[in-house]
């Protein structure tokens, strides 16, 4: 049994992923804002036999990171995966000049995985051992209309999470993981007309979000001398 931190566990692929990951016998520690939703959640891990934990946490505010962190330490003596799946995507096009919306997006999918790998990071090298997965996105490899800034944090994610893969000692795995569409409530955020108006199209296909934890349970449960860095997953008909 791992002990696995999820941020942005109160919908979509976080919410899979604990789901999954707790069926499968893995202690979860449930990190999000909506606190209701994760007491839920919790409540339905419990009732099939699973343990969570939960954290009201914004990955924005760097204190509130670590604490996420160091709380499961303290809880349960040590932290082996932390799943960075906090995410935002209010597109629109730049010459829509919705620049808090822009700022919102750096601040929770770069600053908001920046805090996660600096919370995460000194109890990993403490123990000798730890695996970071980063939720990125398709947008990571690939630029669209509506799209440049969400692309940016996510080619931003991609590139700080191969970094540190780079960089961490042996004993630290680090997966990056790429969904392609996905259902979820990202496209909720979207107050562009135009985007929320392509956005109806682009989602007419779409991977449900369980296909996305099956990648991340993938990764994680591959034997310590194995590291699995990066997955792409796409609905079959995506291009």
């Amino acid at each position: 049994m791992k002990t696995v931190l999820i941020t942005g566990a109160s919908s979509g692929i976080g919410r899979a992923t604990a789901l999954r990951l707790a069926r499968e016998g893995h202690h979860v520690v449930l990190g999000a804002r909506r606190e209701d939703r994760l007491t839920a959640l919790a409540k339905e891990i419990h009732d099939a036999g699973g343990t969570a934990d939960v954290y009201r946490l914004d990955v924005t505010d760097r204190a509130d990171v670590a604490g996420f962190a160091d709380a499961a330490v303290e809880a349960h003596g040590r932290l082996d995966v932390f799943v960075a799946n906090a995410g935002v995507m209010p597109l629109s096009r730049l010459d829509s000049l919705l620049v808090d919306e822009w700022d919102r997006m750096i601040d929770v999918n770069v600053r908001g995985l920046l805090h996660g790998i600096a919370a995460a990071l000194p109890h990993f090298r403490r123990q000798g051992s730890g695996h970071f997965v980063t939720l990125a996105s398709t947008g990571a490899h690939e630029v669209v209309p509506t799209a440049a800034v969400y692309c940016g944090t996510k080619y931003a994610a991609r590139a700080i999470t191969e970094g540190l893969r780079q960089e961490a000692e042996p004993g630290i795995r680090v997966t990056t993981v790429s969904p392609g569409v996905t259902e979820s409530e990202l496209a909720d955020s979207i107050t562009d007309p135009g985007a929320k108006a392509a956005m109806a199209g682009y989602r007419a296909v779409t991977l449900p979000p369980d296909a996305i934890a099956a990648a991340i349970s993938y990764a994680i449960g591959q034997p310590e001398g194995v590291d699995v860095n990066e997955i792409v997953v796409r609905p079959t008909a995506q291009r």
